[in-house]
This record gives structure tokens, sequence and C-alpha cells, in this order.
């Protein structure tokens, strides 16, 4: 049983956290360029996964969202024929 009213939508089952070396994988982009664009605030931000801890993760949501809006910028850039 959902409490609080929780509704599970498409965009929850993608909110699991993917480590740097699958966000590499996802964008063909890589370690040190996924850092770059993060703290220049051009790429989603990683999330600790543990408060304190030192491990990061990154939203597949975001990652993919990040993905499909530079697809969408590049058609837009497409001459129209």
């Amino acid at each position: 049983m959902l409490e609080n009213h929780q509704v599970i939508t498409k965009e929850k089952v993608n909110n699991r956290f993917v480590r740097i070396k699958q966000v590499m994988h996802m964008t063909g982009i890589s370690r040190a360029h996924i850092y770059h664009l993060a703290s220049t605030g051009l790429f989603p931000q990683s999330v600790s996964i543990v408060s304190g801890g030192s491990s990061v993760g990154w939203v597949e949501a975001e990652v993919q969202g990040w993905i499909e809006q530079r697809i969408a910028e590049r058609n837009q850039e497409l001459p129209h024929a």
C-alpha cells in the first residue's frame, strides 16, 4: 500500500542513481568533462548517495532529460526544408 498518497509515475521509476561509469556510457562524455559541465551548471548535479560519504551518483531521469534536451536543441538548429 502506498503511504501519503504517493503516485508511481514513469518519472519516479527512472529516479535511481547511476554511477559515473554509467553516466559516461549514457552520454559518451569523459569523466572530467562531466564534472566540468556540472560545475558550470550545464549538466545535472551529482547527489551524495550516503550522507557524509564520498560516493556520488546522478539521477538517471535527469541525465536522460539532459540527453533529450541536447537532441531537441540539435533538431531546432537543423535547417527546415
